[in-house]
Protein backbone atom coordinates (compact mmCIF):
# COMPACT_ATOMS: atom_id res chain seq x y z
CA UNK A 1 0.00 0.00 0.00
CA UNK A 2 1.35 3.13 -0.98
CA UNK A 3 2.10 5.74 2.38
CA UNK A 4 0.90 8.75 0.63
CA UNK A 5 -2.17 9.50 -1.86
CA UNK A 6 -0.64 11.14 -5.29
CA UNK A 7 -2.95 14.01 -5.88
CA UNK A 8 -3.75 15.62 -9.51
CA UNK A 9 -5.54 18.33 -10.11
CA UNK A 10 -7.75 18.77 -13.06
CA UNK A 11 -6.47 19.96 -16.21
CA UNK A 12 -8.36 22.93 -16.18
CA UNK A 13 -6.61 24.02 -19.41
CA UNK A 14 -7.89 21.23 -21.68
CA UNK A 15 -11.43 21.59 -20.25
CA UNK A 16 -11.22 25.16 -21.18
CA UNK A 17 -10.05 24.62 -24.47
CA UNK A 18 -13.14 22.27 -25.18
CA UNK A 19 -15.33 24.71 -23.60
CA UNK A 20 -13.79 27.43 -25.96
CA UNK A 21 -14.46 25.43 -28.68
CA UNK A 22 -17.73 24.54 -28.12
CA UNK A 23 -18.68 28.00 -27.37
CA UNK A 24 -17.48 28.95 -30.88
CA UNK A 25 -19.23 26.64 -32.53
CA UNK A 26 -22.43 27.62 -31.05
CA UNK A 27 -22.05 31.25 -31.93
CA UNK A 28 -20.64 31.39 -34.79
CA UNK A 29 -23.67 31.48 -36.50
CA UNK A 30 -24.79 34.32 -34.51
CA UNK A 31 -21.45 36.08 -35.58
CA UNK A 32 -21.87 35.44 -39.32
CA UNK A 33 -25.51 34.96 -40.13
CA UNK A 34 -25.70 35.58 -43.87
CA UNK A 35 -26.58 32.37 -46.08
CA UNK A 36 -23.66 32.48 -47.94
CA UNK A 37 -21.81 32.41 -44.24
CA UNK A 38 -23.44 29.71 -42.92
CA UNK A 39 -22.96 27.94 -46.17
CA UNK A 40 -19.18 28.33 -45.46
CA UNK A 41 -19.09 27.56 -42.18
CA UNK A 42 -21.47 24.19 -43.07
CA UNK A 43 -18.21 23.62 -45.27
CA UNK A 44 -15.77 24.15 -43.51
CA UNK A 45 -17.36 21.67 -40.64
CA UNK A 46 -17.11 18.74 -43.16
CA UNK A 47 -14.00 19.57 -44.48
CA UNK A 48 -12.45 19.60 -40.72
CA UNK A 49 -13.70 16.15 -40.08
CA UNK A 50 -12.06 14.97 -43.17
CA UNK A 51 -9.16 16.03 -42.68
CA UNK A 52 -8.69 15.42 -38.91
CA UNK A 53 -9.72 11.75 -40.40
CA UNK A 54 -6.76 12.16 -42.82
CA UNK A 55 -4.30 13.11 -40.62
CA UNK A 56 -4.81 9.80 -38.20
CA UNK A 57 -3.17 8.29 -41.56
CA UNK A 58 -1.05 10.72 -42.44
CA UNK A 59 0.42 12.58 -38.92
CA UNK A 60 -0.50 9.67 -36.46
CA UNK A 61 0.10 6.58 -38.41
CA UNK A 62 2.77 8.15 -40.77
CA UNK A 63 0.24 6.81 -44.43
CA UNK A 64 0.58 8.82 -47.30
CA UNK A 65 -2.59 8.33 -48.80
CA UNK A 66 -3.63 9.55 -52.43
CA UNK A 67 -7.33 8.26 -52.17
CA UNK A 68 -8.81 9.07 -48.98
CA UNK A 69 -11.43 10.31 -50.61
CA UNK A 70 -12.70 7.15 -51.80
CA UNK A 71 -13.98 6.51 -47.82
CA UNK A 72 -15.58 10.17 -47.63
CA UNK A 73 -17.28 9.48 -51.47
CA UNK A 74 -18.62 6.36 -51.13
CA UNK A 75 -20.05 7.34 -47.43
CA UNK A 76 -21.54 9.71 -49.25
CA UNK A 77 -23.19 8.25 -52.03
CA UNK A 78 -24.95 5.31 -49.53
CA UNK A 79 -25.67 8.46 -47.00
CA UNK A 80 -27.77 10.04 -50.00
CA UNK A 81 -29.13 6.38 -51.40
CA UNK A 82 -30.31 6.31 -47.44
CA UNK A 83 -31.75 9.44 -47.22
CA UNK A 84 -34.08 8.80 -50.89
CA UNK A 85 -35.16 5.58 -48.95
CA UNK A 86 -36.11 7.60 -45.86
CA UNK A 87 -37.76 10.58 -48.03
CA UNK A 88 -40.12 7.26 -49.92
CA UNK A 89 -40.79 5.67 -46.02
CA UNK A 90 -38.96 2.60 -47.07
CA UNK A 91 -36.40 3.50 -43.99
CA UNK A 92 -37.29 4.50 -40.55
CA UNK A 93 -34.12 6.61 -40.10
CA UNK A 94 -33.81 10.50 -38.89
CA UNK A 95 -31.45 12.52 -40.41
CA UNK A 96 -29.45 13.38 -37.30
CA UNK A 97 -27.91 9.63 -38.08
CA UNK A 98 -27.63 9.40 -41.71
CA UNK A 99 -23.85 10.57 -41.04
CA UNK A 100 -23.27 7.30 -38.88
CA UNK A 101 -24.66 5.76 -41.91
CA UNK A 102 -22.04 7.01 -43.85
CA UNK A 103 -19.53 6.25 -41.20
CA UNK A 104 -20.14 2.79 -41.12
CA UNK A 105 -19.97 3.25 -44.78
CA UNK A 106 -16.74 4.04 -44.66
CA UNK A 107 -15.56 1.71 -42.37
CA UNK A 108 -16.63 -1.06 -44.41
CA UNK A 109 -15.33 -0.06 -47.51
CA UNK A 110 -11.78 1.34 -45.10
CA UNK A 111 -11.78 -2.76 -44.17
CA UNK A 112 -12.25 -3.87 -47.52
CA UNK A 113 -9.53 -2.03 -49.23
CA UNK A 114 -7.25 -1.12 -46.62
CA UNK A 115 -7.03 -5.39 -46.46
CA UNK A 116 -5.40 -4.96 -49.58
CA UNK A 117 -3.41 -1.41 -49.08
CA UNK A 118 -1.95 -2.17 -45.59
CA UNK A 119 -0.25 -5.05 -46.56
CA UNK A 120 2.42 -2.79 -47.90
CA UNK A 121 4.03 0.64 -46.26
CA UNK A 122 5.75 3.76 -47.26
CA UNK A 123 5.41 4.37 -51.15
CA UNK A 124 3.99 1.20 -52.40
CA UNK A 125 1.05 2.32 -49.59
CA UNK A 126 0.79 5.44 -51.39
CA UNK A 127 0.63 3.50 -54.65
CA UNK A 128 -1.58 1.47 -54.47
CA UNK A 129 -3.97 4.02 -52.48
CA UNK A 130 -3.62 5.97 -55.63
CA UNK A 131 -4.42 3.19 -57.66
CA UNK A 132 -7.71 2.23 -55.62
CA UNK A 133 -9.26 6.01 -55.92
CA UNK A 134 -8.69 6.00 -60.03
CA UNK A 135 -10.28 2.52 -59.65
CA UNK A 136 -13.34 3.74 -57.78
CA UNK A 137 -13.57 7.27 -59.65
CA UNK A 138 -13.64 4.81 -63.09
CA UNK A 139 -16.63 2.32 -61.64
CA UNK A 140 -18.69 5.71 -60.74
CA UNK A 141 -18.98 6.50 -64.49
CA UNK A 142 -19.29 2.43 -65.20
CA UNK A 143 -22.34 1.89 -62.98
CA UNK A 144 -24.83 4.55 -63.37
CA UNK A 145 -27.42 2.67 -61.22
CA UNK A 146 -25.59 3.23 -57.83
CA UNK A 147 -23.09 6.60 -58.72
CA UNK A 148 -26.36 8.60 -60.93
CA UNK A 149 -23.55 8.89 -63.95
CA UNK A 150 -22.18 12.04 -64.28
CA UNK A 151 -25.48 14.23 -63.02
CA UNK A 152 -24.34 12.33 -59.81
CA UNK A 153 -27.55 11.50 -57.32
CA UNK A 154 -29.45 13.83 -55.36
CA UNK A 155 -31.22 13.73 -52.56
CA UNK A 156 -33.72 15.86 -50.18
CA UNK A 157 -33.00 16.10 -46.54
CA UNK A 158 -36.30 17.70 -45.40
CA UNK A 159 -38.39 14.31 -45.03
CA UNK A 160 -40.69 13.00 -41.95
CA UNK A 161 -42.08 14.95 -39.00
CA UNK A 162 -40.70 18.21 -37.40
CA UNK A 163 -39.30 17.56 -33.62
CA UNK A 164 -39.20 21.18 -31.90
CA UNK A 165 -40.02 22.91 -35.03
CA UNK A 166 -36.65 21.39 -36.62
CA UNK A 167 -36.99 20.21 -40.49
CA UNK A 168 -33.30 20.89 -41.27
CA UNK A 169 -35.04 22.95 -44.32
CA UNK A 170 -32.83 26.66 -43.53
CA UNK A 171 -29.03 26.56 -43.61
CA UNK A 172 -28.65 27.15 -40.02
CA UNK A 173 -30.40 23.98 -38.91
CA UNK A 174 -28.15 22.07 -41.07
CA UNK A 175 -24.92 24.24 -39.79
CA UNK A 176 -25.65 22.99 -36.36
CA UNK A 177 -26.29 19.32 -36.88
CA UNK A 178 -22.64 19.65 -39.02
CA UNK A 179 -21.38 21.28 -35.89
CA UNK A 180 -22.66 18.84 -33.43
CA UNK A 181 -21.21 15.61 -35.54
CA UNK A 182 -17.79 17.86 -35.75
CA UNK A 183 -17.95 18.61 -31.90
CA UNK A 184 -18.45 14.66 -31.63
CA UNK A 185 -16.29 13.52 -34.10
CA UNK A 186 -13.33 15.82 -33.12
CA UNK A 187 -13.55 14.17 -29.53
CA UNK A 188 -13.34 10.66 -30.52
CA UNK A 189 -10.27 10.93 -32.63
CA UNK A 190 -8.52 13.20 -30.18
CA UNK A 191 -9.73 10.34 -27.82
CA UNK A 192 -8.55 7.68 -29.96
CA UNK A 193 -4.99 9.41 -30.62
CA UNK A 194 -4.42 8.62 -26.48
CA UNK A 195 -5.03 5.02 -26.41
CA UNK A 196 -2.96 2.33 -26.92
CA UNK A 197 -4.11 1.80 -30.77
CA UNK A 198 -3.52 5.44 -31.02
CA UNK A 199 0.47 5.15 -29.09
CA UNK A 200 1.24 2.00 -30.99
CA UNK A 201 0.24 3.34 -34.43
CA UNK A 202 2.58 6.55 -33.36
CA UNK A 203 5.52 3.49 -32.64
CA UNK A 204 4.91 2.05 -36.18
CA UNK A 205 5.26 5.09 -37.35
CA UNK A 206 7.93 5.83 -36.29
CA UNK A 207 10.09 3.28 -36.11
CA UNK A 208 8.08 -0.16 -37.46
CA UNK A 209 10.93 -2.74 -36.54
CA UNK A 210 10.98 -2.00 -33.22
CA UNK A 211 7.12 -2.03 -33.14
CA UNK A 212 7.44 -5.73 -34.50
CA UNK A 213 10.05 -6.33 -32.66
CA UNK A 214 8.07 -6.34 -29.65
CA UNK A 215 5.22 -8.31 -30.47
CA UNK A 216 2.64 -6.16 -32.99
CA UNK A 217 1.65 -6.88 -35.91
CA UNK A 218 2.44 -3.86 -37.68
CA UNK A 219 0.47 -4.91 -40.46
CA UNK A 220 -3.26 -4.95 -38.15
CA UNK A 221 -2.04 -2.14 -37.07
CA UNK A 222 -1.93 0.40 -39.85
CA UNK A 223 -5.46 -1.88 -41.28
CA UNK A 224 -6.79 -0.69 -37.78
CA UNK A 225 -6.26 2.68 -38.01
CA UNK A 226 -7.59 2.78 -41.73
CA UNK A 227 -10.72 1.18 -40.86
CA UNK A 228 -11.57 3.96 -38.41
CA UNK A 229 -9.75 6.94 -40.42
CA UNK A 230 -12.57 5.91 -43.44
CA UNK A 231 -15.05 5.67 -40.58
CA UNK A 232 -15.23 9.26 -39.94
CA UNK A 233 -14.53 10.21 -43.57
CA UNK A 234 -17.48 8.45 -44.21
CA UNK A 235 -19.03 10.55 -41.34
CA UNK A 236 -17.80 13.66 -43.12
CA UNK A 237 -19.39 12.62 -46.87
CA UNK A 238 -23.01 12.05 -44.57
CA UNK A 239 -22.58 15.41 -43.65
CA UNK A 240 -21.99 16.45 -47.23
CA UNK A 241 -24.75 14.94 -48.69
CA UNK A 242 -26.99 16.33 -45.75
CA UNK A 243 -25.23 19.70 -46.89
CA UNK A 244 -25.62 19.83 -50.30
CA UNK A 245 -28.34 17.40 -51.54
CA UNK A 246 -26.17 15.75 -53.92
CA UNK A 247 -23.22 13.40 -54.32
CA UNK A 248 -21.49 13.12 -57.68
CA UNK A 249 -18.15 11.58 -59.13
CA UNK A 250 -16.28 14.52 -58.01
CA UNK A 251 -16.42 12.85 -54.16
CA UNK A 252 -14.53 10.02 -55.16
CA UNK A 253 -12.39 11.84 -57.37
CA UNK A 254 -8.17 11.95 -57.28
CA UNK A 255 -8.34 16.15 -57.03
CA UNK A 256 -10.42 15.96 -53.95
CA UNK A 257 -7.81 13.54 -52.15
CA UNK A 258 -5.29 15.84 -53.57
CA UNK A 259 -7.48 18.84 -51.54
CA UNK A 260 -7.09 16.92 -47.78
CA UNK A 261 -4.04 16.25 -48.30
CA UNK A 262 -2.74 20.13 -48.94
CA UNK A 263 -5.47 21.19 -46.19
CA UNK A 264 -4.21 19.04 -43.43
CA UNK A 265 -0.22 19.75 -44.59
CA UNK A 266 -1.17 23.69 -44.67
CA UNK A 267 -2.20 23.50 -41.06
CA UNK A 268 0.11 20.73 -39.56
CA UNK A 269 0.09 17.08 -39.20
CA UNK A 270 2.49 16.90 -36.15
CA UNK A 271 -0.63 19.12 -33.75
CA UNK A 272 -3.81 17.50 -32.96
CA UNK A 273 -5.88 20.89 -34.06
CA UNK A 274 -3.47 21.59 -37.11
CA UNK A 275 -6.13 19.75 -39.66
CA UNK A 276 -8.95 21.84 -37.88
CA UNK A 277 -6.72 25.12 -39.12
CA UNK A 278 -6.79 23.47 -42.87
CA UNK A 279 -9.58 22.78 -43.30
CA UNK A 280 -10.66 26.78 -42.08
CA UNK A 281 -7.21 28.18 -44.51
CA UNK A 282 -8.48 25.61 -47.61
CA UNK A 283 -12.24 26.45 -47.59
CA UNK A 284 -11.43 29.93 -47.73
CA UNK A 285 -8.95 29.74 -49.92
CA UNK A 286 -10.84 27.75 -52.20
CA UNK A 287 -14.62 29.33 -52.02
CA UNK A 288 -13.86 33.10 -51.06
CA UNK A 289 -10.48 33.54 -52.88
CA UNK A 290 -12.13 31.93 -55.98
CA UNK A 291 -15.09 34.81 -55.75
CA UNK A 292 -12.15 37.35 -55.89
CA UNK A 293 -9.63 36.10 -58.79
CA UNK A 294 -9.46 34.02 -61.09
CA UNK A 295 -5.71 32.92 -60.42
CA UNK A 296 -7.24 31.40 -56.55
CA UNK A 297 -5.61 27.84 -57.40
CA UNK A 298 -2.06 29.63 -58.39
CA UNK A 299 -2.44 31.63 -54.78
CA UNK A 300 -3.10 27.87 -53.12
CA UNK A 301 0.00 26.68 -54.85
CA UNK A 302 2.13 29.21 -53.44
CA UNK A 303 1.36 29.27 -50.20
CA UNK A 304 1.55 25.41 -50.30
CA UNK A 305 4.67 25.48 -51.57
CA UNK A 306 5.95 28.50 -49.04
CA UNK A 307 4.77 26.40 -45.93
CA UNK A 308 6.48 23.24 -46.80
CA UNK A 309 10.04 25.60 -47.30
CA UNK A 310 9.46 27.37 -44.35
CA UNK A 311 7.05 26.06 -42.08
CA UNK A 312 6.85 22.23 -42.51
CA UNK A 313 5.19 21.73 -39.33
CA UNK A 314 1.99 23.84 -41.08
CA UNK A 315 0.29 26.41 -39.05
CA UNK A 316 -0.79 25.01 -35.72
CA UNK A 317 3.29 24.15 -35.39
CA UNK A 318 3.56 28.08 -35.88
CA UNK A 319 1.11 29.29 -33.46
CA UNK A 320 2.49 26.26 -31.25
CA UNK A 321 5.83 28.14 -30.91
CA UNK A 322 4.48 31.34 -30.73
CA UNK A 323 2.86 30.57 -27.68
CA UNK A 324 5.72 28.91 -26.76
CA UNK A 325 7.34 32.56 -26.69
CA UNK A 326 4.64 34.18 -25.35
CA UNK A 327 4.15 31.77 -22.24
CA UNK A 328 7.97 32.08 -21.66
CA UNK A 329 7.92 36.05 -21.92
CA UNK A 330 10.14 36.37 -24.78
CA UNK A 331 8.27 38.22 -27.46
CA UNK A 332 9.65 41.24 -26.91
CA UNK A 333 12.86 40.09 -27.87
CA UNK A 334 11.72 38.91 -31.43
CA UNK A 335 9.19 41.57 -31.78
CA UNK A 336 11.14 44.09 -33.51
CA UNK A 337 12.62 42.20 -35.99
CA UNK A 338 9.88 39.93 -36.60
CA UNK A 339 7.41 43.08 -37.50
CA UNK A 340 10.58 43.93 -39.94
CA UNK A 341 10.22 40.23 -41.71
CA UNK A 342 6.46 40.71 -41.77
CA UNK A 343 6.11 44.28 -43.41
CA UNK A 344 8.59 42.84 -45.81
CA UNK A 345 7.27 39.61 -46.48
CA UNK A 346 3.58 41.92 -46.92
CA UNK A 347 5.69 44.29 -49.24
CA UNK A 348 6.18 41.56 -51.95
CA UNK A 349 3.15 39.38 -51.18
CA UNK A 350 1.69 43.00 -52.56
CA UNK A 351 3.98 43.35 -55.62
CA UNK A 352 3.34 39.41 -56.43
CA UNK A 353 -0.77 39.97 -56.05
CA UNK A 354 -0.32 42.73 -58.68
CA UNK A 355 1.77 41.48 -61.19
CA UNK A 356 -0.27 37.99 -61.13
CA UNK A 357 -3.33 39.92 -61.37
CA UNK A 358 -2.58 41.91 -63.77
CA UNK A 359 -0.92 38.49 -65.63
CA UNK A 360 -4.44 36.97 -65.46
CA UNK A 361 -6.47 40.26 -66.43
CA UNK A 362 -4.18 40.65 -69.89
CA UNK A 363 -3.80 36.86 -70.68
CA UNK A 364 -7.53 36.15 -70.16
CA UNK A 365 -9.69 39.29 -69.87
CA UNK A 366 -7.74 41.44 -72.17
CA UNK A 367 -11.03 40.99 -74.56
CA UNK A 368 -13.49 43.02 -71.88
CA UNK A 369 -10.70 46.17 -71.55
CA UNK A 370 -7.13 46.61 -70.21
CA UNK A 371 -8.24 47.88 -66.87
CA UNK A 372 -8.94 46.00 -63.64
CA UNK A 373 -9.09 46.81 -59.81
CA UNK A 374 -6.36 45.38 -57.62
CA UNK A 375 -6.75 46.27 -53.48
CA UNK A 376 -8.94 49.79 -54.40
CA UNK A 377 -6.11 51.10 -56.83
CA UNK A 378 -7.37 50.93 -60.70
CA UNK A 379 -4.35 49.40 -62.86
CA UNK A 380 -3.99 49.29 -66.53
CA UNK A 381 -2.57 46.49 -68.16
CA UNK A 382 -1.75 48.36 -71.49
CA UNK A 383 0.46 50.81 -69.29
CA UNK A 384 3.87 50.35 -67.74
CA UNK A 385 3.18 52.10 -64.64
CA UNK A 386 1.76 48.99 -62.82
CA UNK A 387 4.04 46.39 -64.27
CA UNK A 388 6.93 48.40 -62.91
CA UNK A 389 4.90 49.16 -59.63
CA UNK A 390 3.92 45.60 -58.81
CA UNK A 391 7.86 44.73 -59.88
CA UNK A 392 8.89 47.10 -57.63
CA UNK A 393 7.13 46.27 -54.77
CA UNK A 394 8.46 42.58 -55.09
CA UNK A 395 12.25 43.42 -55.56
CA UNK A 396 12.18 45.48 -52.30
CA UNK A 397 10.10 42.99 -50.52
CA UNK A 398 12.50 40.16 -51.14
CA UNK A 399 15.55 42.54 -50.40
CA UNK A 400 14.50 43.59 -47.31
CA UNK A 401 13.30 40.09 -46.11
CA UNK A 402 16.91 39.28 -47.20
CA UNK A 403 18.13 41.98 -44.97
CA UNK A 404 15.49 40.97 -41.89
CA UNK A 405 16.04 37.31 -42.30
CA UNK A 406 19.66 36.98 -40.33
CA UNK A 407 18.20 39.28 -37.59
CA UNK A 408 15.03 37.32 -36.88
CA UNK A 409 16.60 34.67 -37.23
CA UNK A 410 19.20 35.01 -34.66
CA UNK A 411 16.62 36.49 -32.03
CA UNK A 412 14.51 33.84 -32.81
CA UNK A 413 17.24 31.13 -31.58
CA UNK A 414 18.63 33.42 -28.38
CA UNK A 415 15.23 33.25 -27.32
CA UNK A 416 14.59 29.50 -27.91
CA UNK A 417 18.02 28.97 -25.84
CA UNK A 418 17.32 30.85 -23.07
CA UNK A 419 13.93 28.74 -23.23
CA UNK A 420 15.97 25.69 -22.73
CA UNK A 421 18.07 27.08 -20.44
CA UNK A 422 14.92 28.08 -18.09
CA UNK A 423 13.70 24.70 -18.49
CA UNK A 424 17.25 22.79 -17.98
CA UNK A 425 17.42 25.01 -14.46
CA UNK A 426 14.11 23.98 -13.48
CA UNK A 427 14.50 20.13 -14.08
CA UNK A 428 17.96 20.51 -11.96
Amino acid sequence: MPSSLDYRPPRLGRWAVWLGYALVLLIAPRVFSSGASLSMMSLMGTVMIFALSYNMLLGQGGMLSFGHAVYSGLGAFIAIHAIRLASDGLLPLPLVLIPLVGGLAGLLFGALFGYLTTKRSGTTFAMISLGIVELVFACSLMFPGFFGGEGGISGDRVYGERVMGISFGPQVQVYYLIACWLFVCTAAMFALAHTPLGRIANAVRDNPERAEFIGYDTRRVRWLVLMLSGFFAGISGGLSAINFEIVTAENVSLARSGAVLLFTFIGGTSVFFGPLLGGIVGVFMTVMLSEFTKAWQLYLGLFFILMVMYAPGGLASLLMMNLRMVSHGMMRRILPSGLAIMVSALLAAVGAVVLIEMLYHWSLESAQGTTLSVFGVVLDTALPAGWLAGAAALVLGLLALRMTQPPFASAWGTAQAEIERRQMGRLE
